[in-house]
């Protein structure tokens, strides 16, 4: 059974917008390990079902996907937001 990771997608950290963070992604676990290429040395693998990333407005939709192609799927719950609020004047303490 194939097994997906359902997650929110994070904020960007080079840019200050939260563009597409409201969006949930869906991600197939790898069946097998990566394994390193005899003669570059780079890690791979004949899979390429966990190169996929499908985006859901919701997490309900997501699981609703999982569910009916029939993979086990676990949510990775969304990092609180943190607000770090600061004036301008505190620049001159």
């Amino acid at each position: 059974m194939r097994t997906a990771r359902i997650y929110q997608r994070p904020k960007n950290a080079m840019q200050s917008g939260r563009a597409r963070t409201d969006q949930w992604l869906l991600e197939l676990e790898a069946l097998t390990a990566q394994q390193a290429d005899p003669l570059t040395g780079w890690n791979g693998g004949s899979e390429t079902t966990n190169q996929v990333r499908l985006a859901f407005p919701t997490l309900e939709a997501a699981t609703a996907h999982a569910e009916r192609e029939g993979y086990a799927y676990h949510v990775v719950p969304a990092p609180a937001k943190k607000l770090k609020l600061q004036a301008y004047a505190d620049n001159f303490r």
